[in-house]
């Protein structure tokens, strides 16, 4: 067989580059992890036990439920349904930012675990610039996060924190993204019948800060990763209404087309943020540009159907 060529990265280099940090971009955490092996729900199917394994040293994985497994360029044409090309081109992303012989991926790390300090209201010069810096309010962030500091691997860090439904935090700071176990979804519940779902805390925040009275109508359950579908199914079904406001990315629109199919209530919200990733890339591109205000009165709620643009206007009716 012919060799396909690239211009990046070879296969051989490519295939060196660690199968937790290729998953963790695809959204998808492990369960359960020690020094020689990670264990995930598996990213082909929904499930309640993990069956998808990754052994560490070897950077191999084997999916029990399938009976197949692989490296992760295997991975990646699978999960992404895309060419060796294109997973070659998915991996040389991180090119300038991982080494591939540098530590493990600090997601969710239970071996080399997060050791949580504190965790008080937020106030630190770095994290208040790094708040301002995506657009969100510290009003805004107060509602549902806190500043945490933490312990990694002796050394003292600290982050804006969105705390799990299982005690863990998702951790977020300039610099890194990250938890601390156990991870889970966050639900914050309000008493409302109407429920809003999102991938991570900065969706949130950024619908938050758009309209300032969804928590007189709404729930909110943030997924913090789409690998808990299966959990994130029992709640909504308690719901009227969910809007659905995931990134407009390949596992997004997925997880998106899976709520759609199991609910006839589900709304896809992301025709607002048209032409972005998610919430907080369109809130960021509307302020840079002059069109905060105007961002902040579009409507979340769905009694309307508003159509945008890419660029995030609103569409004069004519």
């Amino acid at each position: 067989m012919k060799k396909e060529r690239t211009t990046g990265l070879s296969c051989e280099i490519a295939r060196a580059f660690p199968i937790e940090k290729a998953l963790a971009k695809l959204g998808h955490f492990p369960t359960k992890t020690s020094e020689k092996e990670a264990w995930f729900l598996s990213p082909f199917r929904l499930e309640t036990q993990a069956s998808f394994k990754v052994a560490k040293k070897l950077n191999r994985w084997y999916d029990h439920g399938a009976g197949k497994g692989g490296n992760v360029i295997d991975l990646i044409c699978l999960i992404n349904k895309s060419s060796v090309k294109e997973a070659l081109k998915f991996v040389g992303q991180d090119q300038t930012s991982f080494s591939f012989q540098q530590r493990p991926v600090l997601i969710n790390d239970n071996s080399n675990g997060r050791q949580i300090l504190h965790a008080l209201p937020i106030r630190h010069y770095g994290l208040l610039k790094y708040l301002f810096e995506r657009k969100i309010s510290i009003a805004t962030a107060s509602t549902i996060c806190k500043e945490v500091h933490y312990l990694h691997k002796g050394r003292r860090y600290f982050a804006i924190g969105l705390k799990n439904d299982s005690g863990g935090w998702e951790l977020r700071n300039k610099y890194y993204k990250n938890s601390s176990s156990p991870k889970d979804t966050t639900h914050i519940k309000n008493g409302n019948k109407k429920l809003i779902v999102t991938e991570g805390m900065f969706d949130l925040l950024s619908i938050l800060e758009n309209s300032k009275t969804l928590k007189s109508e709404y729930d909110f359950l943030v997924l913090n990763s789409t690998a808990f579908l299966r959990k994130a199914i029992k709640v909504i079904d308690g719901y009227n209404q969910i809007d659905l406001y995931l990134d407009n990315d390949t596992t997004g629109k997925k997880t998106t087309q899976k709520l759609i199919a199991h609910f006839n209530n589900c709304l896809d919200k992301s025709i607002i943020y048209k032409g972005f990733k998610d919430m907080n890339e369109w809130l960021m591109f509307n302020a840079r540009n002059g069109l905060g205000q105007g961002a902040r009165d579009v409507s979340l709620l769905p009694q309307k159907q508003t159509r945008f643009t890419p660029g995030g206007r609103k569409v004069k009716k004519k």
